[in-house]
């Protein structure tokens, strides 16, 4: 992953120095693409945990986030049951909010619905990866028609805190955008990442 990284003299986003956790998250995983379903049910139940917050503060907690809600492993949270929810609002590594736990475990549960009907997650999400021509310059929009789009479909399924703008970042991070910016180093990386990917097909 590293190995075609330009040095760190070389200009990033501006917000990839704000803090000391960000740098190595810009340079080797934001707006690179991905066809995990683990790692794009994980993402879009951590931009649900950020609603309202800052990434770093979910960043700074993501592996005791990955150890509570085990791996974020779709069958493994769909079974978890109000003993578990009760369980994770006593857990101080991660956001403590009901709302935003049950969303998950919901999540899960209608995450399993969708790979029954569609056979991965990846091959829905990429559905929405928007042309060239519906791009808007780099970080200066925070919702897209594509987010909009993502979202509706979602809470149609009955997912929860999957609102535009959190399926913007998602999209953002994920790689279905390259939203780096224009004098970014990183950003002919993550363009020659998506050039030699390959969507999965849906």
């Amino acid at each position: 992953m590293t190995a075609d990284l330009p040095g760190p003299e070389a200009p990033r986003c501006a917000w990839s120095r704000a803090a000391p956790e960000f740098p190595a998250y810009h340079d080797t995983e934001w707006g690179f693409p991905v066809d995990d379903d683990c790692r794009l049910f994980e993402k879009l139940c951590l931009e649900g945990f950020q609603s309202g917050l800052s990434w770093r503060t979910i960043l700074v907690k993501r592996e005791n986030f990955r150890t509570a809600f085990a791996g974020f492993d779709i069958p493994s949270i769909a079974r978890f049951t109000e003993h578990d929810v009760e369980r994770l609002l006593q857990d101080p590594g991660i956001v403590r909010h009901r709302g935003k736990i049950e969303a998950v475990v919901n999540n899960a549960r209608r995450a399993e619905e969708l790979l029954d009907e569609e056979g991965s997650l990846a091959r829905f999400i990429w559905r929405y990866e928007p042309a060239p021509e519906e791009l808007p310059k780099p970080q200066t929009v925070s919702v897209s028609p594509a987010s909009i789009s993502l979202s509706k479909d979602l809470k149609r399924r009955g997912w929860r805190f999957v609102g535009p703008t959190t399926a913007f970042a998602f999209m953002q991070a994920m790689g279905l955008i390259n939203d780096h910016s224009a004098e970014c180093a990183i950003r002919p990386v993550v363009q020659r990442r998506r050039e030699a990917f390959t969507p999965p097909a849906g």
